[in-house]
């Protein structure tokens, strides 16, 4: 089998890799459950050779990536739920639907948009739950009623799904007003760890330093800044400068743990 620049072949490939009888014996065993950690880490690879602007690497990860979604779709091409080309069908006609001002005829005023988003995506929720609807085992869910906040996945990272959470409910007016009553909040919540930090008590501890990480995801939010991205680079400048001390130390013929903290 030759590679390819058509996506079919990468389809190809991965039906031969999870054949039976001739396909690779891990992959055959792999399932929806098992590759979730590849696909978040993969994503991550993007977003880290975005971040240093590495090209070349940025193609390697994009096709790791693509992989993980071939991966996704065989395994429910086999279970007979869905293939490759529905999940293409059902993006194409939500791109199309969702952007009328640029597909539909005539287009959508621009400032009808924002009412128009939040209407289409009312109704994709609805067709979604009626769908499911369809399944026994998830019967009751389907029949709930929708709630404002239901569809923001719970399995992606904390610090956006904190963003996206608020930012949903500012659509509605739960929000601050100012940026500063956010940093407020920040020192109310801080205020409140301090309070618990003698207490020895580890649940209504990290209860409380939740509170203060889900304040500065709003306040990040309202500063138009991405969380998950600051911390990244906070961490980049952390094992930078880190480093910087144990070379300096390496001159001083020490190692890190002869150095005292102040040395350090």
């Amino acid at each position: 089998m030759q590679p390819s620049r058509d996506i079919s072949r990468l389809i190809e490939i991965m039906a031969a890799l999870r054949d039976p009888q001739t396909g690779c014996p891990w992959d055959i065993e792999q399932t929806f459950e098992t590759i979730i950690p590849y696909t978040l880490e993969e994503a991550y690879e993007v977003a880290d050779a975005i971040e240093r602007k590495d090209y070349v690497d940025l193609k390697e990860e994009l096709g790791d990536l693509l992989l993980q979604v071939i991966y996704y779709a065989q395994i429910a091409d086999e279970k007979e739920f869905f293939s490759f080309d529905d999940v293409v069908e059902a993006i194409t006609k939500k791109m199309i639907r969702r952007h009328p001002h640029v597909f539909g005829n005539p287009p959508i005023p621009s400032a009808e948009l924002d009412r128009q988003w939040d209407r289409i995506k009312q109704e994709e929720k609805a067709e979604r739950l009626s769908a499911k609807a369809h399944q026994e085992q998830k019967k009751s869910a389907a029949n709930a009623p929708a709630r404002f906040l239901d569809g923001i996945p719970t399995t992606i990272p904390a610090l956006p799904r904190a963003m996206k959470l608020t930012a949903k409910a500012a659509k509605v007016g739960f929000d601050w007003p100012e940026t500063v009553q956010v940093i407020d909040k920040i020192e109310e919540e801080l205020q409140e760890i301090k309070d618990e930090i003698s207490t020895n008590d580890k649940a209504r501890l990290q209860d409380e330093i939740g509170d203060l990480l889900f304040a500065v995801a709003n306040l990040a939010r309202h500063a138009g800044i991405d969380p998950e991205a600051a911390l990244r680079g906070t961490n980049r400048k952390f094992e930078r400068r880190f480093g910087m001390i144990e070379t300096e130390l390496r001159a001083q013929g020490k190692k890190l743990d002869e150095a005292t903290l102040d040395e350090m």
